[in-house]
Formats: structure tokens, sequence, C-alpha cells
């Protein structure tokens, strides 16, 4: 027996397509054998499995759920929950990997799978690696009698006490939006553990995402919760993406509090209690934020774009705290070092009880700047990363200031600009911060002009 996958499912830090047409019950088995022959030869045999609440997600968890016995591991299933939920249990649970069915933020039709080995996140190489295996037939088989077996833990709620231990903050009033995602159920048990006053939407899972489509980095998404935050006067809002490990906020007028400005505000109880530790951030965040963890007294620390690149920098640094402008952050302190969207939204309420100030007061007070949202531009697979060597390559002759991490991060006297590639699609990725919006323009001529010079330009904005 042998498999072919569908080659553009298996991306950098997960392995994901449309259900049906680059991924099935097929992939979903062969993904089981793949990872139970793996985690077997380096010496395991347990896996925990969870599931989005996407409609295709039970009939993929069965098929995995095959793969892996018939393989030769054990499987706990822990159900229908958010992925930090399953890296929870992966981390606490005598297991050797976890494996979360999920389409994360992408549309009702997708799907896939997220990945933990052996307490580290599994991506690049590794799933290139499923996909050798698959296609030579190379697993691991057990005589009939002796596949693995199969057992049920609910963990639910004792990941959400575990999302309550320690917590120290005020009494808020708070709305919630898990826009029918995964999230749903913890959001529901928690909000009757914290104090104050909680308001929840769409926290019934419903894999057609009835209401909104859960992306809280699209702020037309957040308009629901906007409106709950008016009428009822709330403090501050908070949003969840599709699987749980992305947060968005808006403050107590509406206005959004991006992924780079929430780490700041995180930042600032962290680094009280370790002075000089490092806070790492990507590429995409702002320069106010890397200004502000330095003048927390933190050690600001840029680092590419990516959850697994970001684990693995974390675990090599030390650093307590990370966050991508996606919304996914990262706790080592306290906490367990994995993206939490859960989390990351109980530490939020405690930072704004330590800071002591209201979050819309904390947003006035952050540095005026004007900058782009992420752009995406088409590009062919092939010449992604080429135009990106080129445009270093024309930078470096001209003597510009260019940080190298990941693509070209440009400092001018106006501010900064970036030409990245996707590593998950065949696109660039640009954004510009500046002062003023004279600012802005002279920075987008000089992204038109690379583009320009590599043929290509910033036509309509491919699909994000």
């Amino acid at each position: 027996m042998t498999h072919r996958f569908d080659p553009t499912s298996l991306r950098e830090y997960d392995i994901r397509g449309i259900v049906g047409e680059a991924l099935g019950t097929d992939d979903a088995r062969a993904i089981g054998r793949g990872f139970a022959t793996l985690l077997r030869r380096a010496g395991g045999h347990r896996v925990v499995v969870g599931r989005d609440g996407r409609v295709s997600s039970p009939e993929l968890e069965a098929a995995l759920v095959e793969g892996l016995t018939a393989s030769g591991c054990d499987v706990v299933r822990v159900g229908l929950g958010p992925t930090p939920m399953l890296y929870y249990a992966e981390a606490t649970l005598e297991v050797d990997g976890g494996i979360q069915i999920t389409g994360s933020h992408n549309p009702g039709n997708y799907n896939g799978f997220k990945m933990v080995f052996q307490h580290l996140p599994f991506f690049g190489e590794d799933i290139q690696k499923l996909g050798r295996i698959a296609a030579e037939g190379d697993w691991e088989s057990v005589e009939p009698g002796d596949e693995g077996t199969v057992s049920d833990y609910y963990i639910l709620d004792d990941y959400v006490g575990r999302l309550m231990a320690g917590y120290a903050g005020g009494a808020y009033r708070v709305g919630w939006d898990t826009g029918n995602g995964a999230a749903g159920p913890v959001i529901e048990k928690l909000v009757k553990l914290l104090p104050g006053e909680h308001h929840t939407l769409f926290t019934e899972v419903d894999g057609h995402f009835p209401n909104h489509h859960p992306d809280p980095t699209d702020e037309k998404n957040l308009a629901d919760l906007k409106r709950l935050v008016a009428e009822k006067n709330l403090d501050f809002g908070l949003a969840f993406d599709g699987d749980g490990d992305r947060l968005g906020a808006i403050d107590g007028q509406g206005r959004v509090v991006w992924g780079d400005q929430l780490l700041s505000v995180l930042a600032e109880p962290v680094l009280r209690e370790l002075p000089g530790a490092t806070i790492i951030a990507d590429v995409k965040a702002s320069q106010a934020l890397y200004d502000r963890v330095a003048e927390l007294g933190g050690t600001p620390l840029m680092w590419k774009t990516g959850h697994s690149l970001i684990k693995t920098k974390m675990k090599e640094t030390g650093a307590p705290l990370a966050g991508e402008m996606s919304g996914h952050i990262f706790f080592a302190h306290n906490y367990y070092g994995f993206d939490d969207a859960q989390y990351a939204a109980v530490r939020l309420i405690q930072a704004v009880h330590v800071i002591g100030k209201s979050l819309t007061q904390i947003k006035d007070e952050m540095p005026a700047m004007i900058n782009t949202p992420e752009m995406r531009f088409q590009v062919d697979e092939s010449r992604k990363f080429a135009v990106i060597d080129e445009v270093l390559d024309r930078l470096e002759a001209e003597g510009a200031d260019v940080n190298r991490t990941d693509g070209a991060r440009v400092n001018t006297p106006d501010g900064w600009w970036l030409l990245r590639a996707s590593n998950t699609q065949d696109v660039l990725v640009a954004r510009a911060e500046a002062k003023s919006q004279e600012g802005l323009d002279r920075l987008m001529a000089m992204i038109d002009a690379q583009l320009a010079a590599s043929g290509l330009e910033r036509g309509p904005q491919a699909a994000h």
C-alpha cells in the first residue's frame, strides 16, 4: 500500500486543503500511519487526538485514528475543542505526540492537521517526510489483533481550570465572540469562573460559520462584537479564530487593538516580574512594539513569521512571551509556550488590571502610526523566493538599512516597509508603517519600485 498526497496540502506548518479536492479520509489515514511510524521509530507510542467544529472533522478524525492504530499507536481522543486544548493535553497527559484536526481560520470547506511530536512543533521537513513515507508505503505494521487501543478522555474542565489557575485580575465588563468556532464551549465555561460581567456571541459550534467568518484579523468580522460593546457599554471585546489559537481585541470605543499592540500590553506585567527578558515578535510587527518593549526594560527580538518558528526561537532564547501580528500569542511565562488565545485573553484581562488603566486609555497612549494592512500579491511559486533575493541584492547595492530576518524589512527616516515570501501560499506579503500619510506614500512607492524592477506590480490583492 502506498499513498500520494496532493502536494498543495503539505504546507510549511501543517497539512491543509479543501475537503474532497486536496484532502480526504485516505489522506487522514495515511497521515495517521506516517505519524505513528515516525513516533514508534523514535520510541513513542501514545498520541492524543482532538478536532475542531468543522462538518468534515469527525470523518477525518475516524480515518486518522484508524491509521494511527494500524501502525501500532495507542490513541487518546479528547474530542471537540480549540487547538490549544489539544496542545494542553499533549503537554500534560502521558503521551508522545498530538494531532488536531482543524482548518484553522480558513473557510468551512477546508480542513487540516496540526501536529506536535514529542513536545516539539512538527513542521517543514517533518511534514515532507510524511509525504515520502506514504509514497513509499514505508509504514510500520502490526499483526492483526495487535493494533493500538483507542480511549476517550474528557479534558475540557481541566483545561478551563488551567486557564484560570493563578488568575489575579480585576472584574471587567467584557464581550466575547467565538464566531461559531471550536473555542465556544471553552469560553462559555470560562466566563462563569471569571469575575465581572460577560456577554458572549456565537458560542454554539457550527462548521458552516453562519454569522461571520472566524478570523479576527479581518476587521469586518468584528462588526458584531463592536455592536455588542457599544450597546452594552462594555470595557472591551475579545474575538477568536476558528480553532482558538489567535486572539483579536477591541477597546471600549470599538477600536481594534492589533496583534502587536496586544503584545505590548501583555509584555508590561511580564517585564515587571522578569526585568530584561526577551520578548519576541514577528517581522510584520510595528516599530512601536519593539520600542515599547525596550522602554519597559525588556529585550525586543524580531523573528520570522510562523508559529512553529516562533516556538522554536522561544525555547532557544528562553523568552517568556512572544507574538505575531496575526494574533498568535505564546506564553512560556507560567504556561507551556504554545499559542493559546483563551489563555492570552485571561492574561490580557489581568494585564489591564495590573497596568491600572482601561484598555481604551492604554490604546489612546500608544504612538499614532499610519500603517497598511497586510498586502498580498499573487506570484508564481517558482518566483516567490527569487524575487525576494533580487530585492535584497538591489537594496544592498543601494546601501539601504535592511533587516533580513524574514524577507526584506527596510528602515528609512519615514518608517519601515517589508516584503517577504509567504511560506504557505504563492504570494508575496508586504506591509509598511510611517509617522505620516506622506511618509507612507513614499514607502509604498519604494515597494512598487522594487516589485517593478522584478517584473511585478502591486495589482489587485490576493485573497487573504
